[in-house]
């Protein structure tokens, strides 16, 4: 199979990188914090999704800006403590891109993102992150923001993806979707193509735009 684009949007955690261990561990001690019950937290999607869209579902409104303030200190800071590693093919894939092609399309804000991608080497030229817009995934607005960023045509973008919110935001823009089974089995994740990471694909360059297929 062959995936013809002109310019590719990834999501971040649990596409590019991992930060799962960080994220149980910043989040378990946030809903500690805030008196929330094993029982409710376990209620709630986090993945995929922004922290104040979860903030919001767990505590009264009033506390919401200084809950989600608190979350994304907590997430800095554990950046240093393993954190966050790269998920295999990440490098390899993103190094056979043009820096203007590709994309970082994230429901962390811009501060953690960096942090994240700091960390492990990777440098997007174009980033939209929770700050940017005003609806998160699922809705298409991060998608849309990002297609608009690289001046390319929404329905010429190909999304890589994780998470079933962030498929929905694709396809809801208009974008052909790549699933990873990195966080979610095959049978969640809706989507154009599934693969288990991104080693499982290559790009190739051409004059009409980037062809994307899937290793022999």
């Amino acid at each position: 199979m062959k995936i013809h684009a002109q310019a590719l949007l990834f999501d971040n955690d649990g596409t590019l990188v991992s930060s799962l261990a960080s994220v149980d561990r910043c989040w378990t001690r946030w809903a500690a914090e805030y008196g929330i019950t094993a029982e409710e937290f376990a209620r709630v999607e986090l993945h995929g999704r922004p922290a104040v869209e979860i903030a919001a579902e767990l505590l009264p409104a009033a506390v919401v800006p200084e809950a989600v303030a608190r979350i994304e200190d907590l997430e800095v800071a554990d950046v240093p403590n393993g954190g966050v590693h790269l998920l295999p093919g990440t490098r390899e894939f993103l190094d056979s891109l043009p820096a203007d092609r590709w994309a970082v399309v994230t429901s962390a804000t811009r501060r953690l993102a960096e942090a994240r991608l700091d960390a492990v080497g990777i440098l997007p030229k174009t980033m939209v992150a929770a700050d940017d817009v005003t609806r998160g995934k699922p809705d298409p607005e991060p998608y849309l923001l990002a297609a608009r960023a690289l001046g390319v045509d929404p329905a010429r973008c190909v999304v890589f993806e994780d998470a079933p919110a962030g498929l929905a935001a694709g396809r809801a823009a208009g974008m052909t979707t790549v699933a990873l089974t990195t966080t979610h089995q095959a049978h969640e994740l809706p989507a154009d193509l599934v693969v288990g990471n991104l080693s499982a694909l290559s790009a190739l360059v051409t004059p009409d735009g980037i062809e994307i297929s899937v290793r022999a």
